[in-house]
C-alpha cells in the first residue's frame, strides 16, 4: 500500500509537456484533483500502479496525461511510427469516451499523437489500413482488440510500452477474462501496466496479479461516494402502483430541479415509464443496451449540453445478478447478454453525464456497487448532487444492505439515506390520475414502442455516420426525446389545475399550464446546486 503524500502541486509543477498543458486550460481544468496529484508522477516515472478511486474523481485523465507526455517525449527521438499504448475498456461507450478525452488532450498537438478507437463502427478495409500506420494509441475493447491480434493487422510484441485497463472491476465480471488471458500472449515481456477502477474487489485482485509487477498501489482515502454535504440520500417507501404517482408529482410540482437521471433495471421498464411520463407531457429520453453506441453517445452529449432535462436508462446486467447467485453463474449469464447486445453493458457506470442534480432509483437496485456507481452519476466535482429511491416491501433488505455500508464508508453513526417526507394523501387527485394513467400502459404498447424506437434510432445512426459527420450543425437537429405516440394520450394531462395542488405547496410550486411547442430549446440554469427539496417538510419548517 502506497502511503504516496507528495505536497499538493498544480499542472505546472508536474513537468508536462507544454502543449499538454495549454489543452488543459483550454479544458478549464484549474487544478489537478487528488488521484491526479498522486497518480501522474508515479505514471511518469513509469512505475506499474493500480489506481483505486471512486467515479468521477479524474482517474482517466490520470493515466491520459502522463501517457500523452511520454509519446511526446520518444517521438523526439522516434526513427519510425510505431503503436506505443493499448488502452482496454468494457464497453463501447467507454471505448468512446476516452477517445473523446484523448482528443481533448492533443487537440495542441497537431496531427504527433495519433489514435483509434476499434470498438467504433468501421469498414475492415478501413480499419486494416488505419493499422497499418501504427497509430501511437488504440482504444478497444478485449474481444475487438484480440480479434485484429488474431488477424495479424497489430503487432504489439516489439513496440508496447504501456498497457491500460479502465474500469478493471468490470472486465472479469462481463466475461472478459479469457479474452485478456489470451491478449496477454501478444505482448512483450516488459511494459508499464496501469489498472484503474473505482473498486477493489476479488477480480480486480487477480487481474493485478496477472497484469502488475511490483505495483504501486493508489487506494485514496476517500469515502466510494461524495460526502453527505454535497450529496444527500433520500428513500421514500411506495409500493409499485404508488411509485409513478410519486415520481409524476415530483416532476409537476417541480419539487426536483435540474437534470435528472432515472434508473430502472430493464428495459421494458424504461418505455413503460417513458409512455407513462409522456401521457403527462413530460418529455425523457431513453438509454438503453438496445440503441446504437452512436445514439447513446449523442444522447448523452445532448444531455450534458443541455437539450433534455431527464434521461430514463436501464441497469440491465444489475438484474442478472439477484444477491444468491454464485459469481460464476453470473458471468455465464453476463457473456451470454453481451452477445444478445453487442458487448454493451448497463449504464449506472462509466458514461460521462455532466452536470448531473438528480438521480432517481425508480428500481432499487440489488447490489450495493450499482447504488453506488449509479449515485456516483451526480455530485461529480465539488457540485452538490441528491439520490432519491423509491423502494418497495421486496426492495426494503436491499436498502438495509445498502445503507450499512454506506454508513461503515462514510465512518458514521447516523442515517445516510434519510426519509423523505411524502404525505400521500395530500396529493390523492395526482395519485388517482397517475394510476389510470400507468394502467394505460399494456404490454403491447411497450413491445411496439420499443420496435418503433430501435428502428428510428438505427436509421438515425446510419444517418449520423453517412451525413452528419461532414454536417455537424445538423446533428443539433435530431432529438432523441421525441413523444413515441403508442398509446393515446389525453391533452388535458399534461396540466395541473390549482384547485389539486395541496394548499401548503401553492406557495413553494410555480405551476404553469402554458404548454411549450415541440421542439422548442428550453434555457437551462448551468448552476448545478439545486436543492431537492420535501415541499410539505419545508412548509411544516415555515409554519414553524
Amino acid at each position: 500500500m502506497s502511503n504516496y503524500n507528495e505536497k499538493f502541486m498544480n499542472f505546472h509543477q508536474m513537468e508536462i509537456d507544454e502543449r499538454i498543458l495549454k489543452a488543459i486550460a483550454r479544458l478549464g481544468w484549474k487544478s489537478p484533483t487528488l488521484i491526479q496529484v498522486k497518480a501522474i508522477p508515479l505514471l511518469l516515472e513509469g512505475k506499474d500502479v493500480l489506481v483505486r478511486a471512486r467515479t468521477g474523481s479524474g482517474k482517466t485523465a490520470a493515466f491520459l496525461i502522463p501517457i500523452i507526455h511520454k509519446i511526446l517525449v520518444n517521438k523526439q527521438n522516434a526513427s519510425e511510427q510505431n503503436t506505443s499504448v493499448l488502452i482496454l475498456a468494457p464497453s463501447k461507450d467507454l471505448c468512446h469516451q476516452t477517445i473523446k478525452v484523448i482528443e481533448n488532450l492533443t487537440v495542441k498537438c497537431g496531427r504527433l499523437v495519433q489514435f483509434i478507437d476499434l470498438a467504433s463502427k468501421m469498414d475492415k478495409t478501413v480499419l486494416k489500413h488505419m493499422l497499418t500506420e501504427r497509430p501511437d494509441i488504440i482504444v478497444s475493447t478485449p474481444a475487438k482488440l484480440i480479434s485484429q491480434l488474431k488477424e495479424g493487422n497489430l503487432i504489439s510484441k516489439e513496440s508496447l510500452q504501456s498497457l491500460v485497463i479502465d474500469e478493471a472491476d468490470l472486465m472479469f465480471s462481463f466475461g472478459f477474462e479469457n479474452d485478456l488471458r489470451e491478449i496477454f500472449n501478444y505482448f512483450p515481456y516488459i511494459y508499464q501496466s496501469i489498472l484503474a477502477s473505482a473498486t477493489l474487489d476479488k477480480d480486480v485482485l487477480s487481474l493485478k496479479k496477472i497484469t502488475l509487477h511490483n505495483p504501486v498501489i493508489l487506494k485514496l482515502e476517500e469515502a466510494e461516494l461524495a460526502p453527505n454535504t454535497q450529496l444527500s440520500h433520500y428513500h421514500i417507501l411506495a409500493e409499485e402502483s404508488d411509485k409513478a404517482a410519486i415520481l409524476y408529482t415530483l416532476f409537476k410540482l417541480q419539487l426536483i430541479k435540474g437534470k435528472t437521471l432515472i434508473f430502472v433495471n430493464c428495459i421494458d421498464r424504461c418505455y413503460r415509464l417513458k409512455l407513462f411520463l409522456e401521457q403527462f407531457n413530460i418529455r425523457s429520453c431513453i438509454l438503453n443496451s438496445e440503441l446504437p453506441v452512436s445514439i447513446r453517445c449523442h444522447t448523452v452529449n445532448q444531455f450534458n449540453q443541455g437539450l433534455y432535462d431527464i434521461i430514463i436508462a436501464s441497469d440491465e446486467l444489475h438484474v442478472i445478478n439477484p444477491m444468491g447467485e454464485s459469481s460464476a453463474q453470473k458471468k455465464v449469464k453476463t457473456k451470454k447478454i453481451f452477445k444478445e447486445v453487442d458487448g454493451e453493458a448497463g449504464v449506472s457506470r462509466g458514461i460521462d453525464f455532466q452536470f448531473v442534480s438528480n438521480v432517481i432509483n425508480f428500481d432499487f437496485p440489488r447490489d450495493v456497487n450499482v447504488y453506488i456507481h449509479r449515485a456516483g452519476r451526480t455530485a461529480r466535482g465539488n457540485s452538490l448532487g441528491n439520490v432519491l429511491s423509491f423502494v418497495d416491501m421486496n426492495e426494503r433488505s436491499y436498502l438495509d444492505t445498502v445503507h450499512e455500508h454506506l454508513k461503515n464508508s462514510l465512518n458514521t453513526k447516523e442515517n445516510v439515506i434519510r426519509n423523505y417526507l411524502f404525505k400521500m394523501d395530500e396529493v390523492e387527485p395526482f395519485r388517482y390520475r397517475a394510476r389510470d394513467a400507468w394502467r394505460t400502459v399494456t404490454k403491447f404498447s411497450i413491445r411496439e414502442s420499443r420496435i418503433k424506437e430501435i428502428k428510428t434510432e438505427i436509421v438515425n445512426s446510419d444517418k449520423l455516420k453517412s451525413f452528419f459527420d461532414e454536417n455537424p450543425r445538423d446533428l443539433q437537429a435530431l432529438r432523441h426525446d421525441r413523444s413515441l405516440h403508442t398509446i393515446k394520450v389525453q391533452e388535458h394531462l399534461g396540466d395541473v389545475p390549482e384547485y389539486i395542488v395541496p394548499n401548503s405547496l401553492r406557495h413553494i410550486t410555480a405551476i404553469t399550464n402554458n404548454k411549450q411547442k415541440y421542439g422548442k430549446k428550453k434555457s437551462y440554469d448551468k448552476v448545478n446546486n439545486p436543492l431537492l427539496v420535501s415541499g410539505i417538510d419545508y412548509a411544516k419548517k415555515r409554519r414553524v
